[in-house]
């Protein structure tokens, strides 16, 4: 038993050390949603606690709620601080693409909460920082004049902005029909697929570049070279569903314009079909944002089949996740850009999670375009980005919060964090230590 001048001693020292709540008796008391409209809707996820606390985080972007709220029996009662355990536990129900975001959102919603209850920011957890301020790219959708002058003023409005990073899009899809761009043409489906990354990689039957189709990606390339000039980074993306070959004629075609890299030009899950590409081609690969956990890089990373992993923090398993993610491909000598469409607060979290990289070279704002997305939480810095840079935050968590008025104004459907009492009962096999399976 200690003494009252024990007590009291003890008392001093945590508030010395700034204890914003007792750790060892937090419990998780419920999880709820609210859906923004957004060019990609944000599932976002909110963690209450018995102390007050809560901790927010994200289902990857087009996802569903339903993947994170499948989770909420096993949560609850939970100490959220036991994030491994919470976390091993829940993994096995994830799966590639937005299937991962349940999984991850919580993931993140948990470090946010944990960080506010011992007051110090994310990026302490995962090792703390190499860098105090994360260099963003610029994500710019292709122009509605698909010329190559189009394309140019596109990409130098994002210039003007004051990136000093820019990707872009442009693919076969966006080429005027019947004008000789292509041989045969891609089916609905086989559009489709190019965004579930379900198809088959080896080529298109019926379906293939022309020269023509080829200069017409080199014309645009060239355009917006000359338009921002060589000291900017300039990536693309969206070119397919093309053939390994085409990949091939298409990299090598764009080689004397030193692009930052070329975005999915195969399936992520075609490894090999990855690895060839980057074997014939002199202009950086780059490829991941659909795959879930460091088990899932194993083998492109170790095959060096691209040149740069591209995870997704709310697809690959969290913010620790891709922390593991990165440093695993660094010992192979990949460097890690981090793929992100998601709102403020999935975008801080790879904001915490990119400062604690050592072989991170760039953030994706793909929100550039949104009026409304900084009016959904407080705390970002004013103006955010600064010479194309984000600064991390110091604030205990992600080091935002939420601000309800305008997450409101933006919802999908639902209300604004309503109770999700229907999921409070197993809808998956859990084992829970308290709880016995005929229960």
């Amino acid at each position: 038993m200690m003494s009252q001048d024990d007590q009291t001693a003890l008392g001093r020292v945590e508030d010395a050390l700034r204890t914003y709540s007792r750790p060892s008796q937090l419990k998780i008391t419920d999880l709820r949603v609210a859906v923004v409209a957004s060019n990609y809707d944000y599932p976002i996820l909110r963690i209450d606690t018995n102390q007050g606390l809560y901790g927010l985080g994200e289902v990857r972007d087009a996802g569903h709620k339903e993947d994170a709220l499948r989770f909420k029996s096993f949560l609850l009662g939970q100490n959220p601080c036991n994030i491994d355990f919470i976390f091993r536990t829940i993994k096995q129900f994830g799966s590639w693409g937005r299937e991962g975001g349940g999984v991850s959102g919580i993931e993140v919603a948990l470090w946010d909460l944990i960080g506010k209850a011992y007051g110090v920011p994310c990026y302490q957890f995962l090792g703390g920082k190499y860098r105090d301020r994360v260099r963003i790219y610029a994500d710019t959708p292709a122009p509605k004049e698909k010329t190559p002058q189009g394309y140019a003023e596109r990409v130098l409005g994002r210039k003007k902005m004051g990136l000093t990073f820019i990707k872009f899009d442009v693919g076969i899809h966006q080429f005027p029909p019947g004008e000789g761009y292509l041989v045969g043409s891609p089916s609905p489906y086989e559009y489709a697929m190019r965004f579930s990354q379900r198809r088959n990689a080896r080529g298109l039957v019926g379906t293939q570049l022309t020269e023509k189709g080829v200069a017409r990606f080199a014309e645009i390339t060239a355009a917006v070279r000359e338009a921002v000039g060589w000291e900017i980074p300039l990536a693309i993306d969206h070119f397919g569903p093309i053939s390994i070959k085409d990949a091939i004629r298409i990299g090598r075609a764009l080689e004397p314009y030193a692009l930052a890299w070329l975005e999915d030009l195969m399936p992520w899950e075609d490894v090999e079909a990855n690895r060839i590409v980057t074997r014939a081609i002199n202009v950086p690969t780059l490829n991941g944002e659909d795959i879930y956990l460091l088990d899932g890089w194993r083998e492109m990373i170790e095959r060096r089949a691209i040149d740069i992993i591209q995870p997704d923090l709310l697809t690959a398993g969290g913010m620790l996740e891709t922390k593991k993610i990165a440093d695993y491909a660094e010992r192979y000598g990949l460097p890690t850009v981090l793929h992100c469409a998601s709102s403020p607060i999935g975008f801080m979290a790879n904001v915490h999670c990119a400062a604690a990289l050592p072989s991170f070279i760039a953030l994706e704002a793909h929100w550039l375009d949104l009026p409304f997305w900084k009016d959904l939480v407080t705390g970002l810095a004013d103006p955010l980005i600064e010479e194309g840079y984000v600064r991390v935050p110091e604030k205990p968590g992600l080091g935002v919060d939420l601000h309800l008025e305008g997450i409101a104004a933006n919802l999908r459907s639902g209300g604004l964090f309503e109770p999700t009492e229907e999921w409070n009962t197993p809808k998956l096999g859990f084992w829970q230590p308290d709880r016995r399976w005929d229960q």
